[in-house]
């Protein structure tokens, strides 16, 4: 990703090396069919995303069977300080170069230094706060784990820049293939390791080989090289975007990570192993959906930022898709939460189903959230994501420690009631006074799919409950078919998510006739 010692002459010739990317920067191409590049893009991301399912199910399945609830909650005991860092991977400084309208080389090459930079002291910090956070946990394991994993923060700064411009000129597929690709890897050296008797440092293998992995596809795919870093190139505002952005999601990430940090604290590796499972059954599959989904619609609302009008209806659509689709999945995930957990994890992780069941209700939360962060985003709005997530944070770690006294459950349950009680209604009302979404918009297009939830819910429960004594395969295989048959006749009989579901199949339609 950066030039081999041999092509110094490109980083000694700044103005060429611009004319020379200059294929990177350029959008104006993408208006003239932006809906065609949006939803074959969609498409792409869907399907690079069934596969990441598929590979985080599987190693879900696997390795919660070569591994115990203590190895999962030591890593995770770790994970928990480096999320405080890790938004410093990126300091914020992605989101302007797919955001902006006009960007140049100079402005991209100086973000890449100081992404770098940015990494390489977060890298060191970690390293040298690993005998603490050793003490603080009682457990000298933790300094080893602390120490490895911090090579991850100096070898994601790579790339940071290098994957926004791919996003920004809409290549899903190149992208894609960086994701798919680094997390394959990722999954069979865990899954090797794991077999081969390595416990816990399996987890920390598969995270560290899917970076590695991450960034030499980067490097394989882009062609973009950065020049050496230049004065007066106009970055102030983007790095000012930047610092608003970083500093409101540190301080989310700090209040977000306390839960894993304070039930280690008080109730030890293996209350944190059960706990993180059941967060990781609903909140990693629903960023691996959320994450690429804004890849593709961030730089199209960004390009729409001129056409109000058009800008409101793209988003509409969507963000009713994603409603519809949330309310219809989490039904069956709380309905069907120990089956689900037994199924997948097996009988020794039966106390996570409550803990699962709890945050099913953060799996409506989060994508409606995210949907809502979208907006500030895509407007350049820094000091209201600022705002936002600042006061999210406040209210995240008081949830944790009103939950704290009644054990893991009790922390994903007021986790979960705060996000869709509270701290939603905060960011729909801070992102709907401005731009052409108002927050009316946000509530009326959210609230008139809740029957669908409530149906399906009910017909699922009520099955489950007349087949309970059975395997929880069978469990699974008798009573998901009547919540889904359910929830389809009940969008057949009723307008509003019937027209979400016929806006769904002619997107389908449309991107066939593409191909």
């Amino acid at each position: 990703m950066i030039p081999p010692t041999g092509s110094t002459s490109r980083l000694l010739h700044p103005k060429e090396e611009e004319e020379r990317n200059e294929e990177h920067f350029k959008t104006d191409h993408l208006l003239r069919n932006l809906k065609r590049h949006t939803i074959s893009g969609g498409a792409v991301t869907v399907s690079a995303q069934a596969a990441k399912f598929g590979l985080n199910l599987a190693s879900t399945v696997i390795l919660a069977r070569l591994l115990t609830p203590r190895d999962f909650g030591l890593v995770a005991m770790v994970t928990a300080v480096t999320g405080f860092l890790a938004i410093f991977r990126h300091a914020g400084l992605s989101t302007p170069t797919v955001q902006r309208e006009h960007i140049t080389q100079a402005q991209v090459s100086n973000l890449f230094w100081i992404n770098l930079a940015v990494s390489g002291l977060c890298a060191l910090i970690l390293a040298a706060l690993s005998p603490a956070m050793a003490w603080f946990y009682r457990d000298p394991r933790i300094t080893y784990i602390t120490l490895v994993l911090s090579t991850t923060f100096l070898i994601g700064g790579f790339r940071v820049q290098h994957l926004a411009l791919l996003k920004r000129q809409m290549r899903f597929k190149a992208i894609a293939l960086i994701e798919v690709g680094s997390m394959a890897t990722g999954v069979l050296v865990g899954v090797v390791m794991a077999l081969l008797r390595y416990r816990y440092w399996s987890l920390v293998g598969l995270s560290l080989a899917t970076e590695i992995a991450a960034f030499l596809l980067t490097g394989l795919v882009s062609r973009w090289h950065p020049q050496l870093p230049s004065r007066n190139s106009g970055i102030r505002p983007l790095v000012a975007f930047g610092v608003h952005q970083t500093a409101g999601d540190f301080v989310f990430s700090l209040a977000r990570g306390c839960d894993n940090l304070l039930i280690g604290r008080f109730y030890g590796a293996i209350a944190v192993g059960l706990y993180s499972r059941g967060a990781a059954l609903v909140i990693r599959p629903l960023e691996q959906f959320l994450l690429p989904i804004g890849a593709v619609f961030l730089p199209t609302l960004s390009r729409l930022q001129s056409q109000p009008e058009r800008y409101r209806s793209t988003f509409l659509r969507l963000y009713e898709a994603i409603v519809m689709s949330v309310f219809f999945f989490s039904s069956l995930l709380l309905a069907l939460a120990l089956p689900v957990t037994l199924v997948l994890l097996g009988r020794k992780w039966g106390q996570v189903s409550t803990i699962f069941a709890g945050f099913t209700f953060t799996a409506i939360q989060l994508p409606l959230s995210a949907a809502g962060n979208w907006l500030l985003t895509s407007q350049g709005r820094g000091k209201d994501i600022f705002r936002v997530t600042s006061i999210n944070a406040l209210l995240t770690l008081a949830s944790f420690i009103v939950g704290l006294p009644f054990g893991p459950l009790g922390v994903a349950i007021a986790f979960s009631a705060t996000g869709l009680l509270v701290r939603m209604p905060i960011l729909y009302y801070i992102a709907g006074r401005r731009g052409p979404v108002s927050t009316s918009d946000l509530w009326t297009r959210s609230l008139r799919h809740l029957p669908l939830w409530v149906v399906m819910f009910v017909a699922t429960w009520l099955m489950r409950a007349m087949v309970g004594q059975s395997h929880p395969l069978t469990q699974l295989l008798i009573c998901a078919p009547v919540g889904v048959l359910t929830g389809i006749v009940f969008i057949c009989m009723f307008q509003p998510q019937r027209k979400v579901a016929t806006d769904l199949l002619d997107t389908v339609r449309k991107l066939n006739k593409n191909q």
